[in-house]
């Protein structure tokens, strides 16, 4: 064993950023704020002014403070000043806390303050892509922007539309139009006091004959079919601007199921239960309907357990799997809240995991572990050390049962790296959850920053990065997934001149980890987005903890709209990190357990709720660090097994069996 120094405490699992961390309100220091309830403009800075009293009364001199706001699209907050930058109305929670020089959990506190932001008055309503023609018998879904004065699109505020002349046409509750006769009308909208007014044209329809049309009569749940629908006048010709509403039903072949499902209006479909379903275009008072059979996926498998490496007395975080340069199998994870140790074991036989080294560096969490595509460096985060310079620790991993030391690199990286990785010799490596920095490891003796990257909004935070062919994909939370070149040649950047190429942002605020995925089956290319949440607090030492949310996948392909299209939640668990391989998808899903999902073929919908999960694994052990409390922490394939790491228990390896075929 391998001892740098011997380290004190800090508290972080990576949802510090979110502040859905429990932490006691009770202890010798206590928090003053002023002001306690703020009120802001948009576009406005405010400096909290903070004092930390001790349990004599006395004010604590210079004291290390961290601020956080829960709510970061309305309220950014410098994490480390305190300075507020309101940038949208509505309210924020702001979270301060302070850690004492003794770095005990108990003597830790933290305080929070409700942000009140004015939303700006407004400035103007859009009609957004309103036809000036329309067809009787048609129906047009109404959508509009509402703008105030610092250009700010206000999303609460939905104007009600009415029609100047409702024997044309005629709006309902919803703001959809609904075209009458033929002739003109002056459609307005109005919200406090602002308004708008457009004129529209109402056409006879020429529409005579609808078709439906698809290349499926029958498919799987989770299988997308695709209808068209072809629309002819009179004279037999195709009309391609009238609008088509596409809808279905079904009945389910379970009795008591709801044949669910889900249908975009360029008439893709996707269902969630096997039965018969009806898809129909409509089109005026014309419409035609395609039937089809949607049969059971049944791509389950059974998993088995092949073997594990026991931690029980520290939690345990990251791991990864790599061949080495001796052709044996090894593992590295790391260790949370502990004593700064990340633990090396020999998994070439998945069925007897042994440990075979063990390093140990200042901090209390070894949170991300990485190895190099050669297999010869590992490079380890740090969070708490005792001196508080955290940074990385770059290792030598020739031998990993002989781990010895290359460099501690810690310039820039003082407030913790929570997350980092190693991509064609450089280490991309967050710096107090607000950047990553990119640091040339050519020679690991000799490490040296190359380059940076970092949002510009107030506020901003980031929790991971992941560089899959010259282009990083870092997780900022609020800010969402960032497409970043970093030797790609999209957009002319490199290790020393990252440079965006694109992003996208769900409304949670909760993007915790990201993955591309070229699909093989369709060629589409695709970023999941992982979420991390903890509403009920962490349970530690007794409990198991309930944390909350899912995956999202979003279409990246078109990098100037990306959309989102489908999401894959289970019931009752939080997601945390995943893998893809193939068109398999490996997602440690805390207390869910291990999910393996295929995402062949074209993604749409609830992809739980599909039938694609292939197989689930969920680690219990009476003596974990919580007992009998799964928490699946991240998951790595590796020559047919599947490796994991539970936050309490330590590795673990299984493999997916092929179902055996039932006797004749």
């Amino acid at each position: 064993m391998k001892i740098l120094s011997r380290v004190l405490g800090m508290f972080c699992l990576g949802v510090m950023l979110t502040g859905h961390v429990a932490l006691g309100q009770e202890g010798p220091f206590s928090i003053q704020i002023e002001p306690e309830s703020p009120r802001m403009q948009v576009g406005d800075e405010l400096q909290l002014t903070v004092r930390v009293i001790d349990g004599e009364g006395k004010e604590v001199k210079d004291p290390s403070l961290r601020f956080f706001s829960r709510g970061r699209k309305i309220v950014g907050a410098d994490r480390s000043s305190g300075m507020l930058t309101a940038m949208d109305g509505g309210e924020a929670q702001v979270i301060v806390m302070y850690s004492p020089p003794s770095q005990q959990r108990s003597d830790r506190v933290r305080k929070d303050i409700t942000v009140s932001v004015a939303f700006p008055p407004l400035k103007e309503i859009q009609f957004v892509d309103l036809p000036s023609k329309i067809f009787v018998g048609t129906s047009i879904p109404l959508s509009l922007k509402v703008i105030d004065e610092k250009n700010n699109i206000r999303k609460d505020l939905i104007p009600q539309v009415v029609s100047q002349n409702i024997a044309v046409a005629q709006t309902d509750a919803f703001n959809n139009l609904l075209p009458l006769a033929t002739g003109k009308c002056l459609i307005q909208a109005e919200i406090e006091g602002i308004d708008v007014a457009q004129e529209i044209e109402v056409l006879p329809n020429p529409v005579v004959e609808i078709s439906l049309a698809s290349e499926q009569t029958q498919a799987r749940t989770g299988d997308v079919i695709a209808f068209d629908a072809l629309t002819k006048d009179k004279g037999g010709n195709e009309i391609s601007d009238v609008p088509v509403l596409f809808t279905f039903q079904g009945k389910a072949d379970n009795p008591s199921y709801t044949a669910g499902g889900m249908i975009e209006q360029d008439g893709r479909f996707v269902a969630y239960e096997p039965g018969m379903y009806q898809v129909t275009a409509t089109c005026g008072n014309l419409s035609a309907t395609k039937a089809v059979k949607i049969t059971k996926r049944d791509i389950q498998k059974p998993i088995e357990f092949i073997g594990r490496g026991s931690v029980t007395n520290v939690h345990t975080s990251d791991l990864w799997v790599w061949e080495g340069v001796d052709g044996r199998d090894y593992a590295v994870t790391g260790t949370w809240g502990a004593d700064g140790e990340a633990y090396f074991w020999d998994v070439t036989d998945p069925a007897s995991i042994q440990i075979i080294d063990t390093f140990k560096v200042d901090a209390r969490t070894v949170n991300d572990v990485k190895v190099s595509e050669d297999g010869t460096v590992c490079i380890i985060s740090r969070e708490g050390a005792s001196n508080r310079k955290n940074g990385i620790v770059i290792l030598d991993v020739t031998d990993p049962t002989n781990v010895t030391q290359h460099a501690v690199f810690d310039e820039g990286l003082t407030g913790g790296v929570h997350n980092l990785f190693i991509y064609q010799d450089h280490v991309y490596a967050l710096s107090n959850g607000e950047r990553y920095d990119i640091i040339n490891i050519e020679d690991p003796k000799k490490p040296e920053k190359v380059g940076t990257f970092e949002l510009d909004t107030p506020g901003h935070s980031i929790h991971d990065v992941w560089i899959e062919d010259g282009i990083a994909y870092s997780s900022n939370w609020s800010n969402g997934v960032q497409m970043v070149d970093v030797g790609n040649g999209m957009r002319g950047g490199s290790p020393s001149n990252p440079v965006k190429i694109s992003s996208y942002a769900y409304p949670s605020g909760w993007n915790h980890a990201a993955f591309p995925f070229k699909s093989p089956s369709t060629d589409k290319f695709y970023v999941i987005g992982g979420d991390e949440a903890f509403p009920r607090g962490i349970n530690i030492n007794d409990n198991p903890t309930y944390p909350a949310g899912y995956l999202h996948v979003i279409d990246f392909s078109d990098l100037d709209n990306p959309k989102e299209v489908a999401h894959y939640e289970v019931p009752d668990a939080g997601s945390h990190n995943f893998w893809i391989e193939g068109e398999t998808l490996y997602v440690a899903n805390y207390n869910g357990g291990l999910r393996i999902v295929d995402i062949s073929g074209d993604l749409m919908g609830d992809i739980f709720k599909q039938g694609r999960e292939i197989a689930w694994f969920k680690p219990t052990d009476p003596k974990g660090r919580v007992p009998n409390a799964p928490m699946t922490w991240g998951p790595q394939p590796h020559k047919g097994h599947i490796f994991f790491s539970d936050w309490n228990s330590g590795i673990w390896a299984v493999k997916m069996k092929s179902p055996e075929k039932p006797t004749q």
